[in-house]
C-alpha cells in the first residue's frame, strides 16, 4: 500500500478557478482500480494552500493513476503552482 502527500500553494485569488478541475480528478481517481483514497482540499488555515492525500494499493495503481487523462488534465490546470512538499510511503513495510 502506496500513500502519497503533496502540498501545493496556490495565489488564493486563484483557487476557484482549479475548484472545477479538483472535483473532476477527485471523483475520477476515486473510481480507479488500486485507488483506495484520494482527496484534495484547500487547507482551513491556509488559504492557497491545497493537500492532496492519496493512498493506492501498489505501485501499479499509482503508475495507472499518473497515466490517467483524468489527472493529466489536473497537472495541465495546476503545474504552474509549486509543490512545496511530496512525500511517498510504502505502508506495507515494517520498521
Amino acid at each position: 500500500m502506496l500513500i502519497l502527500s503533496v502540498f501545493l500553494r496556490v495565489p488564493p485569488e486563484q483557487v476557484e478557478a482549479l475548484r472545477p478541475y479538483m472535483r473532476t480528478v477527485i471523483a475520477a481517481s476515486r473510481a480507479e482500480p488500486g485507488c483506495l483514497f484520494y482527496t484534495l482540499s484547500e487547507d482551513m488555515a491556509e488559504p492557497g494552500l491545497i493537500r492532496a492525500f492519496e493512498i493506492y494499493a501498489d505501485d501499479d495503481a499509482l503508475k495507472a493513476h499518473g497515466e490517467s487523462d483524468h489527472f493529466k488534465a489536473w497537472r495541465a490546470a495546476s503545474g504552474q503552482y509549486p509543490r512545496e512538499d511530496r512525500t511517498l510511503y510504502d505502508a506495507t513495510k515494517r520498521v
